[in-house]
């Protein structure tokens, strides 16, 4: 920075004082500045000294030979100049002053424009700043206008389609579209999105490369600084790796991997959804389960690997005699079922079922075997039978029994469900009666089977299994009472009563000072409605519990009926404290696309996929694919039935955080369970 250097001896005018004044405040900061402004002042007044001072100003006498002005603007003081060496009169001092004023003004308006160009560049570095931010983070970022014309586009979005900002700005955003999208229609794309505010959906999207792949998007509007929408932001994530999973999940959970065929779940759901139709229009339905005849000795005798072939060979020649309206599904080993529909006489099964005993009448060559299987066929009707899938399921499996037993050839053997066939139905109602004595006379039971964590081995919570200790059969197993509790309505005094006892269990090992553990009760559909969350904070205020002790475990069957009002009984019971977890993960009817919206804690793998593991590839699948993706969408997952060590050696090593089963403990009486904890079990406090 130049120096401005003032000859002492060379007096100046006002004006030639000013102009010296700009001169100074231009060029010159700081000390060099203060030192001119003090010449310039001693110039004006032909003083020996003068001087310019950016101290504190201070009330003080006048001193004889002394000359003062402060430089004042407003509120704002920058200085103030000093003159000595000889007498002053008012003449000098209106020229201090008129100087004074100037050198205020000046130094405000050059204080201001520094403040301004230091806040662009603020601005700038903050704009430059949340740019580099923008290009950094992993989603693509593109917003439009409302047209659907691209504005601008971050380099997230280059490295995910494969366009240059350069490429895509000022395109219309319909180059990006996969042929006939019909998750996102072209229609959708004017201001509705910036009116109505942000939205999310799954969509499918073209490269540059022409590869087709699978986003997640998420639609908010752009607005201007007077909050009227003038485009989009959009946020695009690839998602084709988890939606390819949701597809195999969904495979895996509704197909029979072996053959292909339906399995149990879905069969239900198509039957159902068939029955609908048949109401409609006042006809007949028939559901015909088939066993097939000496499966078993060739299975056992050749092996596992010729018995599944065999599978697939007999579930080709079903579908081969059946009509494409017709549903055959592959239940399980060696037993199918078949649903008929738009029939006129149910005598018309009979047909079918003779149908299906023909084409297992030529030998099914496997290998070098030449091997020969029969089928016994049980048939229930709609509606006489029973009126929903399930039902009809049971009754024409309760028919095939009879069919087997009775007829000379079974593999000619075909028989329609009577009522009599139901020789459990006196067994059936005891229990009933018996199950209403013990909820009211102290016959039942809770025990408590611990959770783990994976790797530590610290205990995580438990899990209250309810048992019935019968006065003269001993204890009665759970698989004896609970499906007959869930048919008759049972189930919501009983899921009242668990409730009620864990919870006071609960309260005793809260008042003896043990840290929180959850403790899990299982939930119903039949008790999972809307008075569910006001029955749950009643308990837990009636024992004083702290709503860190409790889970509730529901199935996913549950969840499948009127979606937004369970999640709106999920969220009330979430405001509680209490967490939830989503029980028998993998064997109900999930829409995975739900899955996300669950304010779910936990996933559980049910026991059926982890019998099999390590040794049953598909079993391995699934539980690996859940175990997955409940880890991306931010769930704890838990497997129940660990039994073995092999078991708990996958689990871990797909990622697994929790296990229970009889590797670890069986379900304990409370004061076992307490003793074990005490001391055995290290509790986790985290």
């Amino acid at each position: 920075m130049s120096e401005l250097h003032l000859t002492e001896p060379a007096p100046l005018d006002l004006a030639a004082s000013s102009a010296a004044v700009c001169d100074a405040v231009l060029k010159l900061r700081g000390a060099p500045l203060h030192a001119a402004l003090g010449r310039i002042a001693a110039a004006l007044l032909a003083s020996p000294e003068g001087s310019f001072d950016t101290g504190p100003g201070q009330a003080s006498a006048p001193e004889a030979g002394t000359l003062g002005q402060d430089v004042v603007a407003g509120a704002e003081r920058f200085g103030r100049y000093r003159v000595t060496g000889r007498s002053y009169d008012a003449d000098d001092r209106r020229q201090l002053d008129s100087l004074a004023g100037l050198t205020a003004t000046l130094l405000q308006v050059h204080a201001l424009a520094q403040r301004t160009t230091h806040a662009y560049a603020q601005v700038e570095a903050q704009l430059a700043h949340q740019s580099q931010i923008l290009d950094q983070i992993h989603e693509s970022v593109l917003t439009t206008d409302l047209m659907g014309y691209i504005t601008s586009w971050n380099r997230g979005a280059e490295q995910l389609f494969g366009y240059s900002a350069l490429e895509a700005v000022g395109r219309h955003i319909l180059f990006l579209y996969a042929d006939e999208d019909p998750h996102h229609p072209p229609e959708d794309i004017p201001d509705a999105f910036a009116e109505q505010g942000g939205r999310m959906m799954e969509v499918r999207r073209r490269k540059k490369s022409g590869e087709v792949f699978w986003a997640s998007l998420s639609l908010s509007p752009l607005r201007d600084l007077e909050d009227h929408p003038i485009g989009l932001i959009a946020y695009l994530t690839d998602i084709t790796e988890r939606k390819q999973a949701e597809e195999r999940l969904h495979h895996l959970a509704y197909y029979q991997e072996l053959t292909g065929l339906p399995n149990r779940t879905l069969f239900g759901r198509l039957v159902e959804q068939a029955l609908a139709v048949t109401q409609r229009n006042d006809a007949i339905a028939c559901v015909l389960y088939i066993d097939l005849n000496r499966f078993k000795l060739i299975n056992g005798t050749l092996g596992r690997r010729v018995g599944d072939e065999l599978l697939r060979r007999v579930a080709e020649r079903f579908r081969g005699v059946l009509r494409d309206e017709d549903v055959v599904a592959h239940l399980s080993g060696d037993e199918f079922a078949v649903g008929l529909f738009d029939i006129r006489q149910h005598f018309e099964a009979t047909t079918v079922a003779q149908k299906l005993q023909a084409c297992l009448a030529a030998p099914l060559t496997v290998g070098e075997h030449e091997l020969r299987v029969g089928a016994s066929v049980g048939i229930a009707v709609y509606p006489q039978d029973g009126q929903d899938a399930e039902t009809l399921l049971r009754m024409a499996d309760i028919a095939m029994q009879r069919a087997k037993e009775k007829a000379e050839n079974p593999d000619h053997s075909i028989a329609f469900y009577r009522m009599d066939m139901n020789e459990g139905m006196q067994q059936r109602m005891q229990i009933e009666s018996g199950l209403r004595h013990a909820l009211g006379h102290g016959e039942l039971v809770l025990h408590y089977q611990p959770k783990f964590e994976i790797g530590s081995s610290r205990l995580v919570g438990a899990e209250a299994l309810v048992r019935w200790r019968h006065p003269q059969r001993g204890m009665v197993p759970p698989g004896d009472f609970i499906p007959l509790a869930e048919s008759t309505g049972l189930i919501v005094q009983l899921g009242e009563w668990v409730l009620e006892r864990a919870c006071a269990q609960a309260a005793v090992w809260q008042g003896a000072g043990l840290p929180p553990f959850r403790l899990a009760v299982n939930v119903s559909a039949r008790e999972f409605t809307a008075s569910l969350p006001g029955r749950v904070a009643d308990t837990l205020a009636r024992y004083r519990l702290d709503p860190s002790w409790l889970e509730l475990e529901i199935t996913e069957s549950t969840l499948m009926h009127d979606i937004d009002d369970v999640i709106a009984i999920m969220d009330r019971i979430n405001a509680l404290g209490v967490a939830l977890s989503l029980d028998d993960f993998g064997t109900g009817y999930s829409s995975l696309s739900y899955l996300k919206r669950f304010p779910i804690d936990t996933l559980k793998i049910d026991r059926s996929f982890t019998n099999g593991l390590p040794a049953d590839s598909n079993d391995c699948a699934i539980a690996s694919t859940i175990i997955s993706m409940g880890r991306r969408l931010g769930h704890r997952v838990i497997a129940e039935g660990v039994e073995t060590l092999e078991q708990l050696a996958f689990l871990s090593e797909a990622g697994c955080d929790e296990v229970q089963g009889y590797l670890y403990a069986k379900p304990l009486p409370a004061y076992e369970f307490e003793t074990g904890l005490r001391e055995n079990w290290l509790l986790t406090t985290g």
